[in-house]
């Protein structure tokens, strides 16, 4: 498996990972409609957006997994500071279990603190993200755009990190779940 920058040609297989990964009664997942409005809005980060491929050559291969972090900002007393916010993830279900999300978070994790991004946002287990870094945002004196969200809401400071309070937002088509 490598995991690689998103082509142009992999938008659909991307989809279909997506898509396959959250489905649950058979309907088209908010996941993947949320990964398509990413895609057009300005928040939208291409090398943000890595591909695990089965395989060793990196244009070859089958993708199995896929993550994407897009444009966020921690809105508060001093301004707005630029910050990422990850999701979707997803790996194809025959192929969970198998190490392949743990690398596509490492590998976006490395990228994001490689490009001086300052932090990292998620929605999502304390339990399961915290391996990778992640703690509660109130820890950092960031809330999470929704109140309901408080438990989840989770924070990576990177090397680039300095102290910013204030209220996570993400990039647009988040606003509208």
């Amino acid at each position: 498996m490598i995991v690689r920058r998103e082509l142009p040609a992999d938008q659909a297989a991307v989809r279909a990972v997506i898509a396959a990964a959250f489905t649950r009664d058979g309907t088209d997942p908010i996941e993947a409609r949320l990964l398509d409005e990413l895609r057009a809005d300005s928040g939208w980060l291409p090398q943000f957006s890595l591909v695990a491929v089965d395989g060793d050559e990196p244009a070859g291969g089958e993708i199995v997994g896929h993550v994407v972090c897009t444009r966020g900002r921690v809105v508060g007393a001093a301004g707005e500071t630029p910050a990422l916010g990850l999701g979707p993830i997803g790996v194809r279900p025959d192929r969970q279990g198998q190490g392949i999300g743990l690398a596509l978070m490492h590998a976006v994790l490395g990228a994001a603190d490689a490009l001086d991004e300052p932090l990292v946002a998620l929605l999502g287990s304390p339990a399961f993200y915290g391996r990778f870094g992640f703690r509660r945002s109130t820890d950092f004196e960031i809330t999470p755009p929704e109140p309901d969200w408080a438990e989840y809401f989770q924070i990576r400071p990177l090397t680039a990190y300095a102290p910013t309070p204030g209220v996570f937002r993400y990039a647009a088509p988040f606003e509208g779940l």
